[in-house]
């Protein structure tokens, strides 16, 4: 883990898509935070609040370091801090 944290202050990304089973959505979210740079994206497929995991839900929607649109399906979630 500790080259993950090294390379993802290299290369931060700005843009990640999760596209996998929703009960894993919350623990991808927690392992690409990290990765992906203040300003940037990460994109969940095949969600909506009826469908996606709570967790995944309160984790996009209640953190203060991220700001969550979801429409048709689709959360699109971008990184402030």
């Amino acid at each position: 883990m500790l080259i993950s944290a090294i390379f993802a202050q290299i290369n931060p990304a700005r843009f990640t898509v999760v596209v996998a089973d929703k009960e894993g959505y919350i623990d991808y979210l927690n392992k690409l935070l990290p990765w992906v740079r203040p300003g940037g994206l990460v994109v969940a497929h095949n969600i909506s609040p009826r469908q996606a995991d709570p967790r995944y839900m309160e984790a996009i929607t209640t953190n203060p370091e991220l700001e969550t649109v979801v429409r048709s399906g689709i959360g699109i979630t971008l990184k402030k801090q």
